[in-house]
């Protein structure tokens, strides 16, 4: 087949985006597909040849994720199509013409729906989960009223919309503020001190729409991706140093991870099922991945994921690996389900 892989964007995750999506390319390549690896916000740009021969240009070398996000206005100002679309020169003809969207896309616009959304009145193919429940997965605090709601125990806490201020009800310290609209732990920051929490507020809210500040459960972050509405094995998250943060999850060797998850007799199943419950409550198809924490005792949601990470360093494949499923087949896999969603 001729698949576009979609990655890059105008997103803080844009970096994380073309290091999953060049590693996707590669796999598909191997696998015998066509494959045209294009960072969405740029499109063709710099290539003016026939769409059809986009598919076989090289691909860049693989590299890592770099430790700080990027600076998005210098991405902007580097691109030479002055428009306000986010989708760069020809990239809608290039995804017209191929016979899938193999979306690998992070963060807002990627994993919002909007992309899906426009795609679906295109009549574009692509993997992923159907644009609503994207959307809503997208937003934490509509993510945990739909987690609740399904008798998911997720942390109590208080949401506050951009231009707002804290005000009476925030839990106290410690506490977890959060941007309600974003990934990758960007913003996310652990306020020990009360005096700490405005200037919290204040930087997660940059470029976000709202801020949830949480209760802080103390304990262990146990992660579980859903495939085709299927448990992969839970995945342990051991941070080297605070909690897992952009750094932790994107550099080699900055945290460890264990799959399967070492939980007591029983516990597996009712993370499964917890995750499962909120996957299916949103509508998701093709792959997920549900973020936990474990006190020892019970679970509790803190979000969901309907476009993980494909990095060397992400979750997912190597809760597939556990699973005995190659990253190839992986990438195979949620090919198929595309195909399945008539």
């Amino acid at each position: 087949m001729d698949i576009v892989v979609l990655c890059g964007g105008l997103s803080p995750e844009r970096n994380v985006s073309i290091s999953g999506g060049r590693r996707i390319a590669a796999a598909l390549r191997s696998l015998g597909h066509r494959a045209a690896l294009m960072d969405m916000y740029f499109g063709l740009e710099g290539y003016d040849g026939p769409l059809d021969g986009a598919f076989d240009l090289p691909l860049p070398p693989e590299a890592g994720v770099a430790p700080a996000e990027p600076e998005l206005e210098a991405v902007a100002r580097a691109r030479k199509l002055r428009s306000g679309s986010l989708f760069g020169e020809r990239a809608l003809e290039l995804c017209l013409a191929a016979d899938l969207v193999f979306l690998a896309l992070h963060g807002s616009c990627g994993e919002d729906g909007r992309v899906r959304a426009a795609f679906d009145l295109l009549g574009i193919r692509c993997t992923g989960s159907p644009y609503l429940g994207s959307a809503v997965a997208m937003d934490k605090r509509l993510t945990k009223l739909v987690a609740r709601s399904v008798g998911v125990r997720t942390p109590e806490g208080v949401y506050i919309p951009r231009g707002g201020t804290p005000g009476p009800g925030l839990p106290g310290p410690p506490c977890v503020v959060k941007p309600v609209d974003s990934g990758s732990s960007l913003g996310v920051e652990i306020v020990r001190e009360a005096a700490a929490l405005p200037g919290a507020v204040e930087r997660a809210m940059r470029g976000a729409s709202g801020v949830l500040v949480e209760e802080y459960i103390a304990g262990r972050e146990i992660q579980i991706s859903i495939l085709g509405g299927k448990a992969l094995p839970g995945i342990e998250i051991c941070p080297g140093e605070g909690f897992y943060d952009y750094r932790s999850k994107y550099q080699p060797g900055a945290a460890r991870e264990v799959t399967p998850a070492p939980l007591p007799p029983g516990a597996e199943e009712r993370l499964a099922a917890a995750a499962l419950a909120v996957y299916r409550a949103l509508g998701l198809r093709s792959l997920a991945r549900a973020d936990f924490i474990f006190d020892g005792e019970e679970f509790q949601f803190l979000e969901i994921n309907t476009l993980p990470g494909m990095t060397p360093t992400s979750l997912a494949p190597q809760e597939a690996a556990a699973a005995g499923m190659s990253y190839e087949r992986l990438c195979e896999r949620i090919i198929e389900l595309a195909f399945e969603q008539e």
